[in-house]
């Protein structure tokens, strides 16, 4: 081969631009000045101009003091408008205005780079990641499946009992959702329900005269299964993005005090989301559920049909009872982790040094290790089945922990908490309810993190001002955010649920509202009793 000569087509190669060239036949249309700021100033880019607009509003006429401390509470004040009015309006996608804090905070001299970065990862981050997934895990091999049908074969009992079939449904979606997301329960458990309906009769499609009884049931499990998985998800850390930001602002408030572990929360979360749980199933069996339901659907429904459906399952793979046994293996060491002062569990032989995430990164871990006997060399899980993992929910969590330090490093909470002071009298009783409420009201308009972000920090300063323990206001703040029953556009749940076409916003208005006053009834009355004693080593405030 001769290495001087090159060829006339090797030539005409190297000649070739490196990426294709788009010929456009079209003649250019010019465009006028109008057409020119038509394009410009779309809504959506006046929705961008917005947060930077608000924040130098902010900063050069809002004026909260005359030292450098309250000028640094100023500017994390602009800032704090910016990030959220580019939340609320969603002119830039959600996870990139999460990731704004890494710039906004260094430029404004709020906090240096490598704090606000941090706030990014630590153990409650940890404690998310390994458990979506381990949550990607028991999706890729269908267990959330097998497990629905095998509980709600529990209770499709003859003759056919319509509430309790309502039962078996709403607890399986309540008990999957507290190991895992809320929109991922939803989204796990919808398939199965809608598989269960769609064994009934439709009157848009059936020439049969369909009983009454058959569509309210319909809208029964639809929305039994959107509201299970909010109920199911207060009760863990793990369940709901809203109770890892009220764990990961109360480690970033109070250092000093000892942080809340998977155990505690659980003892306090489980009884308040079993009570609204009860409510909820005793709601939808009064609005949809009427006498003779069960007659009216045991024509279409029977356990032979879900028997078929797991039989196609077939028998658990090695694969499954090992993912099965991980999953039970992490949740019995966050349980024993550290249960109460008598007995410290199995974390004090580490003298403190291990967290929750520490469990749940190593137990995911696992997964890539055990081998899946389905083919040789693989294990249970590799990297490219985590590509799904949802990076959103994590950026969103960073941001609100570097949030909730700007706001207190930068002298914000103490300003706050200065015109609060009017509050130092008021009633627990009466302010606790309230706080709920609020959180309940501004959540069906935004996202449940963004709401908890944006109101526990002033909770915080104003359970200060009131002088009570600070988790009497920041708990029923964050369960109270997590109440967004009403709307459609609530929550990504709700919005699963609706498109399915089984309910209307009535439906949801006239059982969330409903669901939404009986848990803030019982969230006033648990929150002093049971979580004062849950909560009450939580000193040092």
């Amino acid at each position: 081969m001769d290495g001087g000569h090159i060829s006339v087509a090797d030539s005409d190669k190297l000649k070739a631009p490196l990426l294709p060239v788009v010929h456009n036949e079209q003649p250019l249309v010019q465009q006028t000045v109008g057409q020119h700021l038509q394009t410009i100033f779309t809504p959506k880019n006046c929705y961008i101009a917005l947060g930077p607009l608000l924040c130098a509003v902010v900063c050069l006429c809002v004026r909260l003091g005359g030292d450098d401390t309250t000028t640094t509470a100023r500017n994390m004040l602009g800032v704090l408008v910016w990030i959220f009015a580019w939340w609320l309006t969603e002119a830039v996608p959600m996870p990139i205005t999460s990731m704004s804090p890494l710039f906004l905070f260094p430029l404004f001299g709020i906090t240096s780079a490598d704090d606000v970065a941090s706030s990014y990862m630590d153990d409650v981050i940890a404690l998310v990641l390994g458990s979506f997934i381990l949550a990607l895990a028991v999706e890729h091999y269908n267990i959330h499946r097998r497990l629905a049908l095998n509980i709600t074969l529990v209770f499709c009992v003859e003759p056919l009992n319509a509430p309790l079939l309502l039962l078996g449904i709403c607890a399986t979606t309540a008990f999957v959702s507290m190991w895992m997301h809320n929109v991922a329960a939803v989204v796990m458990m919808m398939p199965v329900a809608t598989g269960i309906l769609q064994r009934l009769p439709s009157s848009s499609s059936s020439t049969e005269i369909v009983p009454p009884a058959v569509g309210k049931f319909c809208r029964a499990v639809v929305l039994g299964v959107i509201y299970s998985s909010a109920v199911g998800g207060m009760s863990t850390l793990t369940g709901t993005g809203v109770n890892l930001i009220l764990v990961g602002m109360w480690k970033s408030y109070f250092p000093e005090s000892d942080p809340i572990s998977f155990s505690q929360w659980f003892f306090f979360g489980f009884p308040l989301a079993l009570s609204i749980f009860v409510v909820l199933w005793g709601i939808l069996c009064v609005l949809y559920c009427p006498k003779g339901s069960g007659e009216a659907l045991s024509p279409y429904l029977h356990n032979s049909h879900l028997r078929r459906e797991l039989e196609m399952l077939g028998p658990m793979s090695f694969a499954e009872k090992m993912v099965l046994t991980v999953f039970g293996g992490l949740v019995v060491l966050w349980m024993t982790r550290n249960i109460t002062d008598n007995i410290p569990g199995w974390g004090c032989i580490f003298h403190g040094r291990v967290g929750d995430g520490t469990v749940s990164v190593m137990m995911a871990t696992l997964l890539f290790i055990i081998p899946n006997n389905i083919k040789k060399g693989e294990k249970l899980m590799d990297w490219d089945k985590c590509k799904k993992l949802p990076w959103n929910i994590v950026l969103l969590l960073g941001a609100g922990f570097a949030i909730a330090d700007g706001v207190r490093t930068s002298g914000l909470a103490e300003v706050l908490s200065k015109g609060l002071v009017f509050l130092e009298t008021a009633p627990y009783w009466a302010i606790a309810p309230t706080v709920c409420l609020i959180a309940a009201t501004i959540t069906e308009f935004t996202s449940n993190n963004a709401t908890t972000t944006l109101l526990v920090p002033l909770l915080i300063e104003i359970a200060k001002t009131m002088r009570i323990h600070p988790l009497l206001l920041m708990v029923p703040g964050a369960i109270g955010a997590q109440f967004a029953f009403l709307l459609p556009t609530g929550t990504p749940s709700n919005i699963v649920g609706f498109t399915t076409g089984h309910i209307e916003i009535k439906d949801m208005i006239k059982t969330g509202l409903a669901l939404k006053i009986a848990g803030t009834a019982f969230l006033s009355v648990l929150m002093p009793t049971l979580g004062a004693y849950v909560f009450a080593s939580k000193g040092g405030v």
